[in-house]
């Protein structure tokens, strides 16, 4: 097993196999990976098993740790069609022994989502069980199994139905910078947080992905009331952002906006999911927020952090 460190030559090798495996998606290109480079020392890894590249580990380095990948929801191995759970017990030991050699401690490892797989692909999971890894984070996330969801709650129904009469206007936006603001302004009101993304952040990596990246509203005159900014995979539909103005709630717009995305526009995906509903590393669930994604037929699936210690 050959382990290379990433640098710039080897990006059309990496995103080609991000593209051709199993479990990869957009996030992992390294388009989307670098457009915050500035605040990450990137240590990302290419495994070769006997000249043929079988898996990638996007990775940077924080101190004696490495994350995989510090700026992305989910960044662990992406392995090709061909990885095993063998072969796969043999890369995280190289990959142990790599970072081992540079002097790091610990590795903090992100699995990638079961929904996001277009084949079975949690050999890595059983690896790092074989190596020791200890799973200290399990973040709740509410996903819809479109086709065969939990239907809507009588209460989100009657919402609609009153939304339905409102004759607003669905449809795809390009006017990012009005939807963070509206976006910024709610986060700070209710969580004294902010967007993760900047407006400007956010229409250069729509430039660069237009197919992955989508932003649909729901108006009313032209007024902005609600909007749903997507992250669209091969088999799910993540929304990564979701605002309403005080108008829109009044409207029900966001109701209207989301049965059009879930019925309409992404009804041939097999997932639509509204994101994490956990804080403080998954031990505290936000029971208000989880049940209002629920409301709409969601259900759980969990993300999983893990920790490979390298003492040893």
């Amino acid at each position: 097993m050959e382990v290379v460190k990433y640098s710039a030559k080897y990006k059309p090798e990496w995103d080609a196999f991000v593209r051709a495996s199993k479990n990869g998606t957009f996030l992992l290109l390294r388009d989307y990976m670098e457009y915050h480079a500035d605040r990450f020392t990137d240590h990302s890894l290419l495994f070769y098993h006997k000249g043929r590249l079988v898996a990638l580990l996007p990775a940077n380095e924080a101190g004696q740790r490495v994350e995989s990948h510090g700026g992305l929801s989910y960044g662990g191995f992406i392995t090709d069609k061909g990885m095993k759970a063998a072969l796969m017990l043999e890369v995280v030991q190289a990959m142990k022994s790599y970072f081992q050699a540079g002097s790091f401690q610990s590795i903090l490892y992100k699995a990638i989502p079961h929904i996001y797989h277009q084949l079975p692909a949690e050999e890595d999971l059983y690896a790092l069980f074989r190596h020791g890894a200890i799973l200290f984070r399990r973040d709740a996330s509410s996903v819809i199994a479109i086709g065969g969801a939990a239907k809507y709650s009588k209460d989100r129904r009657w919402r609609l139905s009153q939304g339905k009469r409102m004759n607003l206007q669905v449809g795809l936006s390009g006017d990012y910078k009005s939807f963070l603001d509206l976006e910024a302004k709610l986060l700070k009101e209710k969580y004294n947080t902010a967007p993760v993304h900047t407006a400007e952040e956010m229409q250069l990596l729509a430039s660069r992905f237009p197919d992955n990246i989508k932003l649909y509203t729901a108006t009313d005159a032209g007024e902005l009331l609600a909007g749903v900014l997507v992250y669209e995979t091969a088999a799910v539909a993540h929304s990564q952002y979701i605002a309403t103005s005080d108008k829109g709630r009044e409207a029900h717009a966001l109701d209207v906006l989301l049965d059009w995305l879930l019925t309409e526009v992404y009804h041939g995906k097999s997932y639509f999911s509204f994101g994490i509903s956990t804080e403080q590393q998954g031990q505290y669930l936000n029971e208000g927020l989880v049940r209002n994604k629920e409301s709409y037929g969601a259900r759980a699936i969990v993300h999983d952090f893990y920790e490979l210690s390298l003492d040893e």
